[in-house]
């Protein structure tokens, strides 16, 4: 415990506020590594399975299978297949392509959600270093200039290197942060590929078992996730 007072101590008051940062990308990382892998399909035959019950008509029963599930497409799913259900299947693909846009947009929001605080901590976390590194510095040659110039050199070492410490914390916390930002966002973007995909393969499968108007222009969902890029989904 002394060794810690005595390391924060060193470490000053920016050397405090990384700390704090690395305790939020600790909880951020955990939290949605938790939460993506609730997201997981518990039944693996879901896609096959919901298509066959929409190509049969039998929307509410393929509602029934997705509402089972917490992944994004199931959930967007839910909302096209009551639309089909109200519509006694009487619906465009437009329609169809407009109600998974507005849920899946929502859901890929709350998948991103706490990673653009996490990219932040990434980014100025090695900024408050070299910034505890700059004012321990000043220090540093402040008490040498007070002692006229006189100083030894292991003095002078011991100075720099307490100086030199929040930089070494603020590259501690920003590398694991900005890696597990980046995994965490690729994870996003595989499950709006996977969500692109299969929304597409459903479509044209109403298409082919004839409740959709065959021949329709196949146009494509776009669904806006939390940092405002577009990205494709149908």
């Amino acid at each position: 415990m002394q060794n810690w007072l005595a390391f924060l101590e060193k470490a000053g008051p920016i050397g405090l506020m990384i700390i704090f940062c690395s305790v939020i990308a600790l909880f951020i990382i955990v939290e949605r590594a938790l939460a993506f892998r609730s997201l997981r399909l518990r039944d693996g035959r879901l896609y096959h399975r919901l298509r066959k019950r929409a190509q049969e008509g039998s929307f509410d029963e393929a509602a029934a299978l997705a509402r089972q599930e917490r992944h994004p497409w199931a959930v967007a799913m839910v909302e096209v297949l009551a639309r089909l259900a109200g519509k006694g299947g009487a619906s465009t693909r437009t329609e169809l392509e407009k109600t998974f846009s507005h849920v899946a947009a929502r859901e890929v929001r709350g998948m991103e959600r706490f990673l653009p605080t996490l990219f932040l901590i990434a980014s100025i976390s090695p900024l408050l270093g070299l910034l505890g590194t700059v004012t321990g510095m000043i220090k540093a040659f402040k008490a040498i200039e007070n002692l006229g110039g006189k100083v030894d050199a292991s003095v002078l070492a011991g100075g720099i290197w307490e100086a030199m410490l929040t930089t070494a914390l603020g590259l501690g916390v920003a590398i694991p942060a900005m890696v597990a930002h980046n995994y965490l966002q690729g994870r996003v973007h595989a499950t709006v590929a996977d969500m692109k995909e299969e929304t597409g393969i459903f479509l044209d499968a109403l298409e082919d078992a004839g409740i959709l108007a065959a021949g329709e222009n196949k146009n494509t969902v776009r669904v806006q996730s939390i940092n405002g890029s577009g990205r494709e989904v149908g």
